[in-house]
């Protein structure tokens, strides 16, 4: 089953052009719904005047040779580590959907343009962490939903409250959990797995739809934000912003809790 191609299997009766034109679709529907959503949310606009306006109440000018520095730190700390959130276990359950969903998507790509049938074998290696992938996301993403969320794990919300933003790890779960259970309903010869095929089909297409009105496109503008935000501190236009909530206050209690994000 993890080293069988479920893309290959369905060239059977579904053309793999139809499949690559889907994936062409979808990533044209990102594209397109993050610009709408920078120009309709005006989101460039307010982060170059903010970035503008920081720069120019500055103590000192920043190099370009540590915003280079910066840049590489804000790319390995924030982006690959999630520095961004200090409780561990959402940093943990952010990173294993992340990794596990970038791992889909690359094997995604990978198997449909480059093995699309049968008559050319994928390396058992791009089925694997195709599954391997789903399987992280399914464990970072329920395990936030249903134990991390601050609703959930604060205010004692039932896990299954919905609001507009859980719009993106809602269908992003049912996404990949419909795909991994196609995949294992066509490895088994399960009846039925031609419609779940088609509900995967469907939730994926929600997914990457929905950028406009989901969070989706915020992974875009949080490398940017980050790298601000380590300007801002180096040139010392944060110097005179108030401690953030998820840290103790220099003259404060070192025994504040990290809140719940």
């Amino acid at each position: 089953m993890f080293t069988s191609n479920p893309f290959a299997e369905i060239s059977g009766f579904l053309s793999p052009d139809f499949m690559q034109a889907y994936v062409v679709i979808m990533v044209v529907l990102v594209a397109g719904g993050t610009l709408y959503d920078i120009i309709h949310k005006k989101s460039a606009k307010y982060f170059f005047k903010n970035w503008q306006q920081q720069k120019n109440s500055g103590a000192r000018q920043v190099g370009g040779g540590e915003i280079v520095a910066l840049a590489v730190r804000s790319a390995v700390v924030d982006g690959l580590m999630s520095g961004e959130f200090c409780n561990v276990r959402r940093r943990i359950a952010h990173l294993l959907t992340m990794y596990g969903f970038l791992a889909q998507v690359i094997s995604t790509a990978i198997l449909v343009f480059c093995y699309p049938t049968s008559a050319t074998p994928a390396p058992a290696i791009w089925p694997l962490i195709w599954y391997i992938g789903g399987l992280l996301v399914c464990v970072g993403g329920y395990w936030f939903w249903f134990f991390i969320r601050v609703d959930v794990a604060a205010e004692g919300h039932s896990p299954f409250r919905i609001v507009r933003a859980d719009l993106f790890i809602l269908s992003l779960l049912i996404s990949v959990t419909l795909g991994l259970v196609w995949g294992w309903m066509q490895a088994t010869g399960t009846s039925g797995a031609n419609f779940m095929f088609a509900l995967y089909l469907i939730a994926t297409a929600v997914l990457f739809g929905s950028v406009p009105w989901s969070k989706f496109s915020h992974m875009f503008f949080k490398p940017a934000a980050a790298l601000q935000k380590r300007i801002a501190e180096a040139d010392g236009s944060r110097s005179n912003l108030p401690a953030p909530a998820d840290k103790p206050e220099i003259f404060g209690s070192n025994n504040r809790l990290p809140r719940q994000y």
